[in-house]
Formats: C-alpha cells, structure tokens, sequence
C-alpha cells in the first residue's frame, strides 16, 4: 500500500469533505452538537489557496489536514482521518508533513486548538511537540466545551 501526499486540487473537495466529516462526527457529537455543511464552507476557498493537503492510499483519500497560513506559521484548522484508518499512525504522517512545509517555507510555527476533553488529540500532538499555550472558550462560540490552544515552534 503506498501512501503520498499532496495539495488536494477543487475536484477532490467533496472526497475531502467526505472525509472529514466522517472523521469528526464523533468529536462534535461528544461536544453535543451536529456537523452541519456550515462546517466546511472554508474547503472550498481553502483548497484554491493550496492550503490543503491529503494523504492518500493506493490513490484513495484516506487523510485531510486543511490549513491556514498565519504570521510565522501554520494554523491546522482540521486534521482528519478516515475512520478505518484512525490509531494506524496516519495522523502523525499527516502532521510530519505539514511540519515539513513549514519549516521548508522558513515558518517557524505549527498551532491549532482542539476541545479540552478530547484526551486522545492532545496526546497525539504532545507526542508531536506541541505544548499547551492556553485554555479558553472556542474561537468559534459554537459550544461552551473548553479548548487548549497548542503551539510548537522550531
């Protein structure tokens, strides 16, 4: 099974959707909400600006990592993966690349923000190097669950 990675191209916005959708359901069920379309009417916009990106197996789209650039940095707005394919080490490749085009584009950041209580999330990014920089209501005031903000710079 080979597994690439690249900028995801307009045609794939409704595979990428697809993916993520199925992919965060469970957290935004856990946050007693329902993913609505609302939720990814950025893809669109984001994929024309190439910040985007897919992992993909034997051509299939298995991950997504949608992306923002801010100041030094790179925001990850969304990292998902495919529900077969979660707890096989895909989200750490997805996140080993967007590391990769940071530093190769002379940024000097990685931040994101993912809900207080989604323990396994903030396991997985501590073992990538992120640290917490602070805990606050969601930047989007959809649901009143606390949220860590986490950073690493290199």
């Amino acid at each position: 099974m080979a597994l690439t990675f690249r900028k995801a191209v307009p045609s794939e916005r409704d595979d990428a959707q697809r993916i993520l959708w199925t992919a965060f359901t469970p957290y935004v069920r856990d946050l007693g909400r329902e993913i609505t379309a609302h939720h990814y009417t950025f893809l669109a916009a984001a994929i024309e600006r190439g910040d985007v990106y897919l992992a993909l197996e034997d051509g299939e789209i298995v991950g997504v990592a949608a992306t923002e650039r801010r100041d030094d940095g790179i925001y990850i707005n969304r990292l998902g993966v495919a529900p077969v394919r979660q707890g096989t080490g895909l989200g750490s490749f997805l996140l080993e690349r967007v590391e990769e085009i940071a530093r190769s584009s002379g940024l000097r950041e990685l931040s994101l923000e993912t809900a207080e209580m989604a323990e396994g999330n903030i396991r997985l990014y501590h073992r990538h190097g992120f640290e917490i920089v602070r805990r606050g209501p969601p930047s989007h005031g959809m649901d009143a669950h606390m949220r860590v903000y986490m950073a690493k710079v290199f």
